[in-house]
């Protein structure tokens, strides 16, 4: 854990996207279990603002400067709040000064030293490995693939060979997770489910890939809107946000923690009211802005972040989309710009465009020049194909693996380390009734796993972090 001892006074300068969580204790507070931010963190996946598991310890807030006294006392002031002050400019100028600013960010934190860059099919890798090819940076690459799923390792490859990266496809093996699970917790310390950070199947693997990481996290949020009208009304963005937030089953499993708990009012009215306070807090009119900047606030440090420390055991990291250059530049460009990735598109067709020719995961079979066509009728040939082969495979009795939870919690020895945790754990079996975990447990084994994983994941952190760590602060 990253804290501050208390015996000293400590300044500390939060940048406007934190890549790890820093904590204080305020002294003043008794040291007790939220158990309203626990509930939170039950539905969302992540916990919002400063909170964490107790009343007491507090996480450090993005773009605040904070003076913490030796007894837990914070004074902060913030040094940068998120804005929108479109800047008129033609389009060509827009996507020259992102290059150069990626490129100049890029060449900043890596200087001599070998990268190691993960490759999807998507933009934001993508993106990078234009820049990294423009200032000649000897890299090595890799991508993930899934056990019995579709190898989607060969977006990454097709890029690596054009750019001339080595290149390693690294592929997820069924339930790896169980020989980390406590390692992993030891790192993110349980402000994470541990089903999506597929990095840790191959923690000792990168040790001799490079120098350090570059990581594209957060690209595709700053680059594009967040699809709706600019000027939407305050109230439909908080409904917005709270479908966008709240995961399948999360309320669900929000409210029965509630009730077991025997919280007062309503979880969703607690919720809700959550989000509209820190909406409030935003200065700013523009609706797509305003949700974004929300977004990278709490979601960005308070998830995407959580799970950097992985990659942070083997190597350092960069982050060039973290940069607070590149959040002043997104607040300068006017949001019909942003919408639908147009600047990293523009970046890549005009500095590599071989690199545009390959196909978009996103909207495959079409690539950068041709996506606009995702669409009926034209993309009715591939869904049909598409259509057809899971068919087939449903047949023969072999859907591909498509989501991380699959790989860890289905067939019988998942279903052994699982239960090991849910049901054979003594303190979990103190914090959480065994009723609500038997309940969702077995909504996600017979009646749609698909909405239920997440509740089941977030019921397996909780057991982890109540066996590891419940007592320990």
């Amino acid at each position: 854990m990253s804290a501050f001892t208390q015996h000293t006074q400590n300044m500390y300068k939060v940048p406007v996207i934190p890549a790890r969580q820093m904590f204080y204790k305020k002294q003043e507070m008794p040291n007790k279990l939220d158990y309203k931010a626990i509930c939170v963190f039950a539905a969302l996946g992540f916990f919002l603002e400063d909170d964490t598991y107790y009343t007491n310890l507090k996480v450090l807030k993005p773009g605040l400067a904070y003076n913490i006294s030796h007894d837990g006392y914070a004074e902060h002031h913030p040094w940068f709040e998120w804005y929108y002050e479109p800047k008129e400019r033609d389009f060509d100028t827009i996507v020259d000064e992102f290059g150069s600013l990626l490129e100049s960010i890029m060449e900043e934190q890596i200087n001599t030293r070998q990268v190691i860059l993960p490759l999807s099919g998507g933009l934001d890798s993508r993106t990078q490995a234009v820049a990294l090819k423009r200032l000649g940076k000897k890299t090595a690459s890799y991508s993930y693939f899934f056990h019995g799923g579709l190898n989607e390792a060969n977006y990454g490859k097709k890029i690596a060979k054009r750019c001339g990266f080595d290149f390693y496809p690294l592929e997820v093996q069924k339930g790896y997770l169980w020989n980390y699970i406590e390692r992993l917790a030891q790192i993110n310390e349980c402000y994470s489910d541990f089903t999506h950070p597929r990095q840790m199947a191959f923690i000792d693997k990168f040790a001799s890939m490079g120098d350090l990481f570059s990581l594209g996290h957060w690209g595709d949020v700053l680059f594009d809107d967040m699809g709706v009208p600019d000027d939407l009304s305050f109230d439909m963005q908080i409904k917005v946000l709270l479908k966008k937030l709240v995961k399948k089953s999360g309320y669900e499993l929000g409210e029965q923690l509630w009730e077991f708990w025997h919280l007062e009012g309503s979880f969703k009215e607690y919720v809700t009211e959550r989000v509209r306070t820190l909406l409030e807090k935003i200065n700013i009119v523009n609706a797509n802005a305003r949700i974004r900047a929300f977004k990278s606030l709490n979601w960005a440090p308070r998830w995407t972040s959580v799970n950097l420390s992985v990659f942070e055991q083997i190597h350092p990291i960069t982050l060039p989309y973290y940069d607070e250059r590149m959040c002043n530049f997104i607040c300068s460009i006017p949001e019909r710009y942003l919408a639908q990735r147009k600047i990293q598109i523009a970046y890549i067709k005009k500095y590599a465009p071989d690199l545009a020719e390959i196909q978009w995961q996103e909207h495959r079979p079409f690539n950068l020049y041709t996506y606009q066509w995702d669409k009926a009728p034209w993309n009715y040939p591939y869904r049909i194909q598409n259509k057809l082969l899971t068919g087939i495979r449903s047949i023969v009795n072999h859907e591909p693996v498509q989501r991380n939870w699959e790989l860890q919690f289905v067939g019988d020895e998942n279903e052994n380390g699982l239960k090991k945790w849910l049901f054979h754990s003594p303190s979990f079996k103190e914090f959480i009734s065994e009723d609500i975990v038997q309940m969702m447990y077995e909504k996600f084994l017979h009646t749609d796993r698909v909405w239920y994983s997440h509740s089941v994941s977030m019921l397996l952190t909780l057991s982890v972090w109540s066996t590891l760590f419940r007592n320990s602060v």
